[in-house]
């Protein structure tokens, strides 16, 4: 007898886009006009940094935030942009607790192929939100992520300015 399947026939796209000759998606929704920013799921855009959601979250709410210049190696990036980056953490898991009331983060930075890092040329952190419970048997037993929010309303949530306090 064999264990049932789990289908999760979307994560074929991420796995056949991993090694393409497509280049790196970071680069290609930087240079993107801004017109283009729904349809590529950014949230923001700094002088030294790009903000968008994961098309293949973890979790509802996850982001990537990562510097505008393709750059792999986390000791190249300068202090400025660096600093931006964290500027940037801070104000969108900020921003998440505001609209989505998470109980906790995970953020995180995969150096390297082999820690995770699914593109390992362009440094990008992970913001995770995460709830009381939200690890349930799904991705325990069934390798798969229960995300009870489309990207397309997440980013609508997320795009516009919060009311101000």
């Amino acid at each position: 007898m064999t264990d049932p399947a789990l289908w999760a026939p979307w994560r074929l796209d991420y796995i056949k886009s991993v090694d393409t000759d497509e280049g790196c998606f970071l680069c290609r929704y930087r240079d993107a006009d801004p017109s283009e920013d729904d349809a590529n799921l950014v949230i923001g855009r700094t002088r030294h940094t790009i903000s968008l959601l994961n098309r293949f979250p973890y979790n509802n709410g996850h982001l990537l935030i990562a510097p505008r210049n393709h750059v792999g190696d986390l000791e190249a990036v300068d202090v400025p942009v660096l600093t931006e980056c964290v500027t940037e953490i801070q104000k969108w898991t900020r921003r998440l607790r505001q609209t989505m009331s998470p109980d906790g983060f995970n953020i995180g930075l995969n150096l390297g192929r082999v820690a995770g890092a699914g593109l390992p040329g362009h440094l990008h952190w992970h913001i995770v939100p995460r709830w009381n419970g939200d690890t349930n048997f799904m991705p325990v037993v069934g390798n798969a992520n229960v995300i009870p929010q489309s990207l397309e309303s997440l980013h609508e949530l997320l795009s516009h300015e919060p009311p101000t306090n």
